[in-house]
């Protein structure tokens, strides 16, 4: 018994349902060009002076397929050229045809690491303690069992700043008129200056006899005392000059699991290529080159599908023998137009992306400059 192979009658209504997904099935335009396309397709591959073994949902369902194709490829580009402004943000919109502003968001974030280490702001929290030293406890102080383990459950701290200082020059300042009997306590006060008290130096001396008398008082304290220092390695402080007194000494931390934790808990955001939503396009924005596009794409996969059954029957009788079909042909011409397309797709997209465009405005710019250089400065004659 002969088999009996569907073939494209001339005509097709499209209704919803017809496709394999129904992606556009409620949009007029795409309603409208199912049936052109699949009319044109046909056309394209020999119908009517040879049957096409093809019937109207098998070209609806190539030409949803081309439409998916052509928004992958732009909604790939867009993902790759968009995603280090994209991360972070919420994953619950859908981003197809929108635009995409660039912004500072990842460099902030890795400003933020920078600003820890610095101690200049950061996204790290820097906390305050404190250890008990003396005469009797001597010079050396290991911070992790003195506070670490205590105060933070055994949790690692790196030591940010000590504050251990000798008495800031400033403050041993005295001024030589006061109850000198010269009045200058009486004179301040008559001239609402009480608060700033020590006296008139600070009013008829220059500002660099403060700074020798800093520079002295410093320069005596290098020279004469056991310099306030300290050394601090692995968490273990060791401080100059030896206590002789009971006193605090307080320090900036951080504890290191804060620092070192590069899982973002905010859940429902863009993190990679697989999360951002970028959804199919809508068919009736895509505007003429596109939907030539997406048309000459459907041809490519009309004439794979058929050549793949053409293949499948091999060759078909005829009154007084039989001949082979050209299913291979179609297969091999399709694969070519297929790659074709796409690569030409993938080229203008890049031609489009955002480092290009620069580059070309640039290149605009240099030559427009280049061009008002060579245009003569006006002469004015008064």
């Amino acid at each position: 018994m002969a088999t009996q192979i569907p073939i494209w009658s001339g005509t097709s209504t499209f209704a919803a349902g017809q496709t394999p997904f129904g992606f556009y099935d409620a949009e007029p335009s795409f309603v409208q060009d199912a049936d052109n396309t699949s009319t044109w397709c046909a056309k394209r591959l020999g119908y009517p002076i040879v049957d096409v073994e093809l019937q109207s949902g098998s070209l609806y369902a190539v030409f949803e397929e081309a439409i998916t194709e052509y928004s992958s490829q732009v909604n790939y580009f867009n993902i790759k050229e968009n995603l280090l402004n994209l991360q972070g943000s919420p994953s619950g919109s859908n981003l197809t045809h929108r635009e995409i502003t660039p912004n500072f968001g990842r460099t902030i974030t890795l400003a933020q690491q920078y600003g820890t280490e610095a101690g200049a702001g950061g996204d790290v929290t820097y906390k305050s303690g404190s250890v008990s030293v003396s005469k009797e406890a001597g010079q050396s102080y290991d911070l992790d069992s003195l506070w670490a383990n205590v105060s933070e459950s055994g949790n690692s701290i790196e030591i940010k700043r000590v504050f251990y200082e000798p008495t800031p020059a400033i403050a041993r300042f005295f001024d030589p008129y006061v109850g000198s009997g010269n009045g200058t306590d009486q004179m301040l006060q008559g001239f609402g200056w009480g608060n700033m008290s020590p006296a008139v130096n600070f009013l008829m001396l220059p500002m660099y006899d403060d700074l020798l008398r800093v520079q002295s008082i410093e320069f005596n304290d290098h020279m004469r005392k056991s310099a306030y220092t300290f050394e601090l390695t692995n968490n273990q402080l060791k401080v100059f000059p030896i206590p002789t007194a009971k006193a605090k000494i307080w320090f900036e931390y951080i504890v290191e699991s804060d620092r070192n934790q590069p899982l973002k808990t905010n859940s429902g955001s863009i993190t990679d290529f697989s999360n951002a939503t970028y959804d199919n396009m809508s068919y009736a924005q895509i505007n003429h080159a596109g939907k030539q596009w997406i048309r000459k794409y459907t041809l490519a996969l009309a004439k794979e599908l058929l050549g793949s059954i053409r293949s499948k029957y091999g060759s078909i009788p005829i009154p007084g023998g039989e001949t082979n079909l050209d299913g291979d042909t179609l297969r091999n011409e399709a694969s070519t137009e297929k790659e074709n397309l796409m690569t030409q797709l993938r080229e203008d997209l890049e031609a489009t992306s955002r480092r290009n465009m620069l580059e070309r405005q640039k290149d605009e710019a240099e030559f427009m400059s280049e061009t008002l250089n060579r245009i003569p400065y006006p002469i004015y004659i008064g």
